[in-house]
This record gives C-alpha cells, structure tokens and sequence, in this order.
C-alpha cells in the first residue's frame, strides 16, 4: 500500500507572457463552469461490451466514435445523420448508448427504444412507452420496460401490452420508486432480475407520514403542494418488497419479520434468478441482518449474518456475485473501520476479509483475466487520492495499477485486462488513458488543455491542518492571481462539513467551483476545511459527530482559522464564512456559537434543528429526539441567537423539499422574538439548491454580502 503524504502541493495556472488575460466574470464562472471554461472530456465513454475495443461520444454528440486502444487502427465514426436516417428520427444529440456487442447497441430517444447496427446502418423500434411513464427501468434481453403512472406501477413490452403489476386506489401506497427518502445508496424501486423474468420492487406506505406543505406561486390565487416528510422521532413510511414473476402473472411479497418501519435496503438478486438478498436495517439504525429470500414463494431461507455498531451501521451496496459462481458473493462493509470487501458463499459462511488497511474501497471493479484476482477502486490513505488496486482475495496480496496520484475513476473491459483510467489532479486538468493491469499506457485518449489558460487565476493549494485531538485534517487555500505575502487579505471560508461529502481533494482545482476563483481575484482568500465526519477518511473519522452534530466539527473549523490566523498576510478582522445545506447549518453554528470568529456569514438552505429534518438521515446521526435530548438542544441554532454578532444572511428556496422552510422560518421567528436584526432571501419555487441563470443571481447575492460586510466593518 503507497502511503501519500502531502504538506503543501500547489499548482500555479500559467499563461503566455505574451498573452493578454482575461478576467473572470462571475456569470462565466457560474454558467459556464461545466463548459467552455471546464476541460473537455469524452462523454458516455466505456468498452465495447466483449470486446477490446472502445467508445465516446464527440464533442457535440453529434458522432459516435469507437476506437482499438493500442493500435494503428483509425478511430470509426458513426454520424448520426446515419442513425436518424434508418430509424426516421430527427435527433440532434445521440443519446447514451448500451452496447449489445460489437458495432450493435439500443438507446432511448424520448419515450422509445431502438437497436441500430453500425455496419448494416439498419436499425429498429424496441419498445415504446405511455406519455405518462416515469421511473422507467428498461431490460435490454427481454425487451421489457417497468415504469410507473402516478403511485402505481406497470411494465411495457415491445408490442405496446401494459402489464399492471399494482392498481390500489390508496395514493399513500407507492409502487415502484425509491424509500427511505433515496438514503442507504436507494437511487431507485425497480430490480430487474439477471434475465427479465422477474420484476421486484419496493412499495411504501406513507398513511402515517405527516403531509408537508410546499407554497406553489405559480397559481392564482397561490395553493398548497402536499409532500410527505417524516421528522426525526415521528412516524415513518412502512416499506415491502414486491416479485412480480412476468410468465405468472402474479406477485407475491417477502415476508419479512419485524417493525413495520425497520429499513429494506440494498436489494440484490441472485445469478440464478431464484434469490432475492435484502439488507434490513432497524430505525435505530444500529443492527443490519442480511437475509435470502425465495423469489418464487417470498419465504425467509436464512438470515447470512448480522452487523451491529453502538452508533450506526449503513449499508449501502448489494450483493456482489462473484462471475460464474452462483454460490459466492463479495459484501462491502465498515466493520472494520473502513469500507472493505468480505467474502460469503449463500450459505452464509464466511470465507474471509479480501482487502484490508486504513483506506476506503469505493467500488468494486471485477476480476482480472484469469479470474484470479480482484479489481477495484479506492483512496490512498491520505484519503486525497483515488486509485485502482489488484488484489489476491486468497491471500489479501494488493498491488496498486495506478501511477499517478489523482482522482482516478476507471471501467474495467470484459475480458479484464484493461482499464479506462479518467483522471484528474492539480497539475492535469482532465486525462483519459486506456491501461493494463500493471498500470503501463496503452493509449492517451484525450489530455485536455487547460480551459483557463487566457484568464486571471491564482493558485490552489493543498495544505495540513492538526485538530484539537491530533488528527490530519485537509484543506484547500486558493490565493489570488497578484498574491503578495507582504500584504493582508480578507478570508471567504467555505464549509461543508457533513457525512457523505468531502470538499478537497487531489484533482483539478482541488474541486473548487469557479466562483471561489472570481472572488479570490477581489483580494480574498478561499479557504475551506474537511472537518471529521467528512468521507473517505474511515469510519470513525466520519461517526465521531454521532449524537453531537456541531460540536466537533465547529471546533475542527476553529482549527482551520487558527491556522489562518497564524499566516502573517491574512487579515483576522475580516474573516466570512458561507455553506449551503449542512453548510448552511454549519456556517450558522459558527456564527452563532463562535461569535467572535467571523465578521459575516451567509447561510444557505441550512438545517436550524435536527428534529425538523427527516428521519432516515437526522436518526443515523442524532438518533431520536426523546433519546438524545441534549444532543438536540445543544446543535439547535435557536438556542444561540442571543450570541450573534456579525452580519447574518439566510437563504432559502421556497419549494426546498429536503431541508424545508421551517428550519429557517423557525430561526427567523428567534430572532425577531429577541429583537435581533438579520437580513433573510428567499428564492421562490426554488428546491434545495438553486440553478440556472438564477444561481448567477444566488452568487452575486452571497458575495456582494460579504464583501459589502466587510469592507464596512
């Protein structure tokens, strides 16, 4: 295992003497962040499915290119003036496609399904659905799409016959979509088994979920949009899963043992089609049993093992079958500390811990050629860096593929030989190249130039700071173009701070949008801090906030600004802070709690009080309110309004249906109740986050606060 140890890296944009620079705007670095001002990329790249050979789509969509990495071999382009002349489309982008084998894949264009064959040019209409589907889940072998209408749910197939797997008149009854709120890695309702004989699915039922109202402007008069939003210690939805068995024509549901509102996460199938694996979960969270389950009478077999932590457990991958061996699977776990890979047969017997030490396995990629060894993808040990790793599962032997330290992400090809590599780092803007196994190139596909050559831009870097306990922590220090130490400058610091997230790390401008670039050429500082609770640096790192949100990772924060504070060219009178969202609870805690630390502050979505946010996520973190009640009291900002003294901005979308409007409104009312000035934007019908052209708006709001705050101290 290479251990990576970074003091301070940074990289310095350069331009052509010659050349005369451009400023940055704000509505560029906003609006064009993921275009002209960010680096090409290759969209929809991936392999050939059983084959060596390689696909992207061009720069405008408008071609589709395949390529044999390590050969002389020109580049095959499909246009797709061809596909739209055999299928009699009138696209303008070609669509991501799935490959079926070489030079034959389907796509989605609108509400259909088509093949089309590059060397014939031919091609043909799979399937199409209903104007109203949503959630649709397409199985490309058996030509069957499931989808949903309303809270009900139906599959299509290729000759237009709706098949009607749920038809209850009850609305609080669902079908089809994600539960638990799209926590425990639930991104959607629908599972396909491995040969599209059978459909499972979750159904909720949301009778005992409180309504949520949402205020839709958009009519006259305004009216009321209902969601079903349940707060930590009220009642949960109630969760079941469904098989419906396509030559049948029936379903039955698992009969799963245990309070109706435990947690079914990580639903996997079996190779065979005859199993169904469910990790269920308690609402304390804190006890996982792994079950199998018969797909054809929905009968518990066996309960596989169990995983219980004082704190949490949180599944949040399926089953992973090793290939071509139906009695072997691969589950990823934290028991140990860190996500790692644990070996299973379906009998439930343990067979060994296949990766081990102090990084986080992130994805497991397959196995090599022979079959021998396993692929996968993971940090270093600093957590920074992402990287492919080839290990012996026999005797735990790991060998990292990876050369260059960076954010890698890779694709391993069907015969296991080779891996597209696309990454990034400080120094490179954005890399595609095509490796074997020992991590020599193959091919460059693409280095992308640096897309901000011609503008003004400072300098990113990377440095240490130590925590009150004497824990690493990474941070991110951007400094302007015309930096000179002899001078002071005034700190913007931004703040995530939750589980699930990590701000900084080694890839293109460290991961800073381009907004921190525009306002750091206004003579600031961008400095932002991963505090413990963030990801990728183990599990007891990130669990250490458990039951106490606020507290450590505030007193990380403070250690950040210590280290701010001892760097002779930052002015300590003239220090902001702004997050969104967690950061938007954190950057009020700061204000808040640490009164003295910063001038201003500008609040973004942020949670108020744990009780008003969700269930799934507030008790993994807080438990329940009658269980932590100090816990709760001590993060609840309405308790610290008193303390404010710098300038607070509040920000809110209206329609936000993930950190509702109360969390803010509450806040509010706390202080008007104790005569306290605060300055407070809403962004009406706005969700979470704001978007578009109105995020150029959001950015100019959030920086011509702080700036106006503190240049008028």
């Amino acid at each position: 295992m290479r251990k990576y140890i970074f003091q301070i890296c940074f990289v310095l944009i350069t331009v052509s003497a010659f050349a005369q620079q451009k400023e940055l705007t704000l509505e560029d670095a906003v609006l064009k962040r993921f275009t002209e001002l960010g680096p090409d990329r290759l969209a929809d790249l991936q392999w050939v499915t059983n084959t060596s050979l390689v696909s992207w789509l061009s720069k405008d969509r408008d071609k589709l290119m395949v390529r044999k990495p390590g050969t002389k071999s020109p580049i095959q382009e499909t246009p797709i003036a061809d596909i739209n002349t055999a299928l009699g489309l009138k696209m303008k982008r070609i669509p991501s496609v799935n490959w079926i084998g070489s030079g034959y894949f389907y796509f989605r264009s609108k509400k259909s399904f088509y093949t089309y064959s590059i060397s014939s040019k031919t091609g043909k209409a799979l399937l199409t659905l209903p104007d109203d589907a949503s959630n649709v889940d397409y199985h490309g072998k058996a030509n069957l799409a499931a989808f949903t209408r309303g809270h009900n749910l139906y599959i299509i197939d290729g000759k237009g016959k709706e098949i009607i797997v749920t038809s209850g008149d009850n609305a609080n009854i669902v079908s089809g979509q994600a539960i638990a709120r799209q926590e425990f890695g639930i991104v959607k309702g629908t599972f396909w088994s491995p040969k599209g004989n059978y459909l499972a699915f979750y159904q909720k039922d949301e009778t005992d979920v409180a309504d949520y109202p949402i205020l839709d402007i958009s009519t006259t008069p305004g009216s009321l949009q209902t969601i079903k939003y349940p707060m930590a210690g009220q009642k949960s939805e109630y969760a079941k899963v469904g098989i419906y068995d396509i030559k049948q024509n029936q379903t039955i549901y698992l009969n799963v043992d245990g309070p109706k509102d435990q947690y079914l996460t990580n639903l996997g199938w079996g190779p065979d089609e005859k199993f169904v694996y469910l990790a269920v979960v308690n609402r304390d969270q804190n006890h996982m049993w792994l079950n199998k389950y018969d797909a054809s009478t929905g009968k518990l077999v066996k309960t596989l093992f169990e995983e219980k932590h004082p704190k949490y457990v949180e599944p949040e991958t399926p089953v992973w079958f090793l290939p071509d061996n139906p009695n072997e699977f691969y589950w990823m776990s934290e028991r140990d500390g860190f996500m790692h890979v644990y070996h299973y047969n379906t009998g439930g017997q343990f067979l060994g811990q296949v990766t081990k030490g102090d990084w986080v396995v992130q994805q497991i990629l397959g196995f090599d050629g022979s079959g021998k060894k396993l692929i996968v993808q993971g940090t270093d040990e600093s957590g920074l860096n992402s990287l492919a790793y080839c290990v012996n599962p026999k005797n735990g032997k790991m060998e990292p593929i990876s050369k260059q330290n960076g954010r890698h992400s890779f694709k391993l090809s069907s015969n296991g030989k080779e891996l597209i590599d696309s990454w990034s780092n400080l120094e490179n803007p954005y890399v595609v190249d095509v490796i074997n196994l020992k991590g020599k190139k193959i091919e460059n596909l693409l280095t992308a130039k640096n897309p901000l050559a011609d503008h003004k831009i400072g300098t990113t870097e990377l440095v240490q700071v130590k925590a009150k306990d004497g824990t690493t922590l990474h941070a991110r220090m951007i400094k302007p173009s015309d930096f000179d130490a002899s001078k002071k400058y005034k700190v913007l610091v931004y703040v995530y701070g939750g589980p699930h997230a990590q701000m900084v790390s080694n890839r293109w401008l460290a991961g800073a949008p381009l907004w921190m670039h525009y306002m750091a050429e206004q003579g600031y500082i961008i400095f932002t801090l991963d505090n413990r609770g963030s990801a990728n640096r183990g599990f007891d790192f990130e669990n250490v906030i458990h039951r106490q949100l606020g507290t450590l990772e505030i007193e990380d924060q403070l250690a950040g600004v210590g280290y701010l504070k001892s760097l002779p060219y930052i002015d300590v009178n003239r220090m902001a802070v702004h997050g969104w969202s967690y950061g938007g609870f954190m950057t009020t805690s700061l204000m808040l709690r640490t009164p003295e630390t910063f001038q201003v502050g500008v609040a973004g979505g942020p949670v108020t009080d744990w009780k008003y946010y969700e269930v799934m996520y507030g008790e993994r973190y807080m438990d329940r309110p009658e269980e932590n009640p100090e816990g709760y009291k001590t993060s609840s900002l309405m308790n610290y309004v008193k303390n404010l003294k710098g300038d607070l901005l509040l920000i809110h979308g209206t329609s936000d249906p993930i950190v509702v409007m109360q969390h803010n409104f509450s806040l509010v009312r706390a202080f008007v109740n104790e005569g306290i000035q605060i300055d407070f934007f809403p962004y009406p019908m706005h969700p979470h986050n704001v978007r578009g052209k109105d995020r150029v708006h959001l950015m100019r709001k959030v920086l011509d606060y702080v700036d106006e705050s503190l240049n008028n101290p």
